[in-house]
């Protein structure tokens, strides 16, 4: 009866093994998602609906230049002559106040941005990735709590440069997504 036992306490031991083997999760990096035909991908200047000008081109080249950075593929501004298209439109953008001074006064804003992206297929005319709602935070501190108008120079150097990480962000995360279909 001991060799039996024994058995089972040892199968019992591997089992945690066992199962965080197969737990589901998985390094980035899976491979390539797109058909091999895919080799010119453009990116045309995003839309923007939200008030704020040119966040649609810091976007737009973000993109472009994370697919560049990946090195398979040539990217252009049109759709001709491209097998693959990505299309993106801002849909929002906006600022939260997220920590106050002691006069009740925002101190640290959240900067949000809301985007619509696609990508589809030229050659067989389907979309194989969308997001029709894809959100971006990011948080900064203010120069000067309180008084936006004395520095608004700092206010918007601050504002940009958090928009410039969210493109960041964004273009990382996408191209991923569509390159390697998470």
């Amino acid at each position: 009866m001991a060799g039996p036992m024994l058995t089972r306490r040892r199968c019992l031991a591997l089992l945690p093994s066992l199962v965080a083997t197969g737990c589901g999760y998985t390094l980035a990096g899976r491979g390539q998602y797109l058909p091999s035909y895919i080799t010119a991908i453009a990116v045309p200047l995003f839309g923007n609906t939200t008030p704020i000008p040119q966040v649609d081109q810091i976007f737009t080249n973000k993109v472009r230049a994370e697919f560049q950075n990946r090195g398979q593929y040539s990217v252009v501004t049109s759709d001709s002559g491209a097998d693959g298209l990505v299309k993106g439109t801002l849909t929002g953008l906006g600022t939260t106040p997220v920590a106050f001074t002691a006069a009740q006064l925002a101190r640290r804003l959240r900067i949000t941005v809301v985007l619509a992206v696609s990508f589809e297929d030229l050659r067989q005319k389907k979309v194989l990735w969308e997001n029709p709602a894809l959100s971006f935070s990011d948080e900064y501190e203010l120069a000067s709590p309180g008084n936006l108008g004395a520095d608004a120079a700092a206010f918007i150097g601050q504002q940009s440069a958090v928009i410039d990480r969210l493109g960041d962000d964004f273009a990382r995360n996408v191209v991923t997504a569509i390159l390697e279909a998470f």
